[in-house]
């Protein structure tokens, strides 16, 4: 085979690679996700654990959510919760600290609870979330 013909059968194949790669560009521009917020006190079920996030209460020097978690029994309850307020995803503080609705979040239990998740201090709308067995949800006040 001719030096020219390698060089001709390279440019075909980068011209269709580029093509496709268009095509599928095209294909996941017009792809919608639908992302579904939650109200506060709303349940959802991700995996073998229903979590509802009942309230929000923001504070000078940080921002307590009350969760209510059951399901499963022992598992860690803070792993999975995560806080974005003000452009900034965080995690659960690991500040030990007593609620007044309801007491630090530390494990749980099939029959379930009210516990308090401590966050950072936080500006603007708070949207909470829980990540578990490969699914999310969000809650938030806003709107």
């Amino acid at each position: 085979m001719s030096t020219r013909k390698l060089i001709l059968t390279a440019l075909v194949c980068g011209i269709a690679i580029v093509l496709a790669g268009g095509i599928k560009l095209l294909q996941v521009a017009k792809e919608t996700t639908k992302v579904t917020v939650l109200g506060f006190g709303d349940r959802s079920t991700l995996g073998d654990m229903t979590v509802s996030v009942l309230g929000v209460a923001s504070q000078t020097d940080r921002t307590v959510v009350t969760v209510m978690m059951s399901g499963v029994s022992g598992a860690d309850a803070v792993e999975g919760w995560r806080m974005l307020a003000g452009g900034k995803v965080s995690e659960v503080l690991a500040t030990p600290w007593t609620g007044v609705d309801a007491p630090a979040c530390s494990t749980t239990t099939v029959e379930g609870g009210k516990c308090s998740l401590v966050f950072g201090p936080s500006t603007g709308t708070v949207t909470v979330a829980y990540l578990r067995a490969g699914k999310q949800s969000q809650w938030s006040n806003a709107g």
